[in-house]
């Protein structure tokens, strides 16, 4: 990842930047407790790391009032640890052409509709200031809703955009040397190499990850492609947040701090705290049927869609190891049901050791049984921070751009996992698939000792007794700061 020291801490001059507020109730430096308005995108991978935050702050005795979406609000009710001081505020979801009725977050649609949600999402502006005027929190912490900067500005509120991916993809493709804004010009090898200045790393993107980005310009919302949102966001809010460390990242927050000019934030790894939960079946005896750290764990996240033809052969691939196996993958494009798209014949030789479930699975429940040997993730950063703080190893399967850039760091700088080689074409076969969770389950080759050493040096230094509380602290005082 870099040539510095892992690590590496923020104690260069402050470059923050802020307008001019006026000094009313809501921004006095005098005030101990903040009151703090969350808005996420519609999306689980979103409202997740956001509830962590808001459970991190709440237990520190600040308020949070949460606005989601009216027909998720129950679901997320057992995992709000302080309802005495998160109130979940239900927003209804307009109705968009060509989105299904009842669709409100993207777990509702395919990918192609994300942009439709994003629509929706946009179209909530008004009663969205509605609320805002009658909470007059101190802060709003967003992400995708590029307008909220100028919302907040003009409601006399503090803006966060809060980025729960990580440091490292948004460095890479979305600072300003980038020139992301101009993405119409750029050719597929200034896509592919970081900036000029980023710190030294290894991370390369491949060529059909670049088409991705170089394609990137249909609206994701009302006349706004993604990546200009991003961008427009990290520039016009007053404070960058990151779920992430310098133990981790600590060069990319500092590069990111350089390239926009202003305060960035870091909550720390955010270690999810969980109601006290048991896994329960089919999952409880399926799991606990086979040996300690034998047992291999794949989950794609809740929008990754596979073609069937890769569908088959990451499951082909998962059999191949002669390992047991639980994957959770949502059914594949052209296929009604999880199981209907599976190889023939794949059911029955894999009887008894090997499952494939359709629906969500408890993934952090789970990852802490102490069968399971291997995870195979699509490096979403929610997934990594689970992931490096549990003791089995990782093999990377990115889907989307930025999950890429995660799996080259995680792999190529950090060395605690390996990621599944593609093609040019980002084709993967189930010879690849085998080959990488072999490497890391085989603890006497050369691969597997050393993301074995690495997993376990990452492992205990982030669960270090204090770390994630002083993180929290120093987020919580520098926000207190931006106040005065």
């Amino acid at each position: 990842m870099y040539i510095i020291s892992n690590h590496f801490t923020m104690k260069q001059q402050n470059l923050s930047v802020y307008p001019t507020y006026s000094k009313n109730m809501s921004t006095m430096a005098d005030h101990k407790t903040l009151h703090i308005a969350m808005y996420p995108f519609f999306a689980m991978g979103h409202f997740i790391p956001f509830l962590h935050i808001s459970n991190k702050l709440a237990k520190r005795g600040h308020r949070i009032s949460f606005l989601f979406p009216s027909k998720v609000l129950t679901k997320f009710e057992p995992q709000n640890l302080h309802p005495h001081l998160i109130s979940f505020i239900p927003i209804t979801v307009p109705q968009v052409d060509g989105l299904p009725s009842g669709a409100a977050i993207t777990a509702d649609v395919p990918s192609s509709l994300f942009p439709s949600i994003m629509t929706a999402m946009d179209l909530t502006q008004p009663i969205v200031e509605i609320h805002l005027r009658e909470l007059k929190p101190h802060f709003v912490f967003f992400d995708f809703t590029h307008w909220m900067p100028a919302l907040c500005r003009k409601l006399d509120i503090r803006s966060m955009f809060y980025v729960t991916s990580g440091a490292v993809n948004v460095a890479f493709l979305l600072t300003p040397e980038k020139k992301i804004m101009e993405k119409d010009d750029l050719e597929l090898d200034v896509i592919m190499e970081p900036p000029e200045s980023f710190p030294p790393c290894s991370i390369r993107l491949h060529a059909h990850e670049a088409r991705i980005v170089s394609n990137n310009t249909r609206p994701f919302g009302v006349n706004i492609s993604l990546p200009r949102r991003l961008v427009t966001s990290l520039t016009e809010c007053d404070v960058i947040g990151i779920k992430t460390c310098t133990e981790l990242e600590g060069p990319y927050c500092q590069y990111l701090k350089t390239q926009y000019k202003k305060e960035v934030i870091l909550a720390g790894p955010t270690v999810t705290e969980s109601p006290n939960l048991v896994l329960e079946e089919p999952f409880a005896s399926f799991v606990a049927s086979f040996k300690p750290g034998t047992l291999i764990l794949c989950v794609l996240g809740s929008e990754c869609v596979l073609k069937k033809d890769q569908y088959q052969e990451l499951v082909l691939g998962l059999e191949l190891t002669g390992f047991p196996f639980l994957a959770a993958l949502k059914p594949p494009t052209d296929a009604e049901t999880t199981e209907s798209a599976l190889p023939e014949g794949f059911q029955m030789r894999v009887k008894g050791k090997g499952l494939v479930f359709g629906g969500w699975v408890p993934q952090e429940l789970i990852l802490k049984h102490p069968s399971v040997g291997c995870f195979i993730t699509h490096c979403g950063w929610g997934s990594l921070s689970q992931s490096i703080t549990s003791p089995c190893q990782l093999v990377f399967l990115p889907n989307g751009v930025d999950q890429a850039v995660n799996a080259r760091m995680f792999e190529s700088d950090l060395k605690i996992g390996v990621e599944i080689k593609k093609r040019d074409d980002g084709f993967f076969s189930r010879d690849e698939v085998c080959k990488a969770v072999r490497a890391v389950m085989d603890v006497d080759s050369q691969i597997g000792k050393e993301v074995r050493a690495n997993h376990a040096k990452y492992r205990e230094l982030l669960l270090r007794e204090g770390l994630e509380d002083s993180y929290i602290d120093k987020f919580v005082q520098k926000l207190l700061a931006t106040l005065g």
